[in-house]
């Protein structure tokens, strides 16, 4: 039997172990560095953790655990090297017009996107107006919760 890769993860082979090292990209941490989450001093949510953490500036406590952007601002949300897979996408927007975002995924330095869509439609909410979703692929959640699934 050849060794588990960490892909394909499901209910079936859940309890099997893996030498794959997973990563977290967050605003915080948009490189999935090893013990680079939650060091940012400076964010979204500063004034929130003011007075918190060792030094009182709030590092340790998600000071940035979002970003603004601005429209027809194009932002950088992973920059990941290496080999690796997404298993995993969970994100929230302030902005209700899912059409009017787009997300764009680049694989292995291609030139053009291997993904390019609304980010409504991406997470099936193509008529931008709130629809719970529940399936393995895709779920949007109340809050404008949506979480992706696909293994890319």
């Amino acid at each position: 039997m050849t060794a588990f890769n960490g892909l394909g993860v499901n209910l079936s082979n859940l309890y099997r172990l893996s030498p794959a090292k997973t990563r977290s990209i967050s605003p915080e941490n948009f490189t999935g560095e090893k013990g680079k989450g939650g060091m940012a001093t400076e964010g979204t949510g500063a004034v929130h953790a003011k007075g918190l953490g060792p030094d009182g500036n709030g590092q340790g406590w998600k000071v940035s655990p979002s970003i603004r952007i601005e429209p027809g601002e194009t932002r950088v949300l992973a920059d990941i090297k290496g080999m690796g897979a997404i298993q995993q996408i969970w994100l929230t927007t302030a902005n209700l017009r899912w059409r009017s975002l787009i997300i764009r995924m680049w694989w292995d330095d291609q030139e053009n996107p291997s993904v390019e869509a609304p980010l409504g439609d991406f997470f099936c909410m193509g008529w931008g107006q709130f629809a719970q979703i529940n399936s393995l692929a895709v779920c949007v959640n109340p809050g404008r919760a949506f979480n992706c699934y696909w293994e890319m």
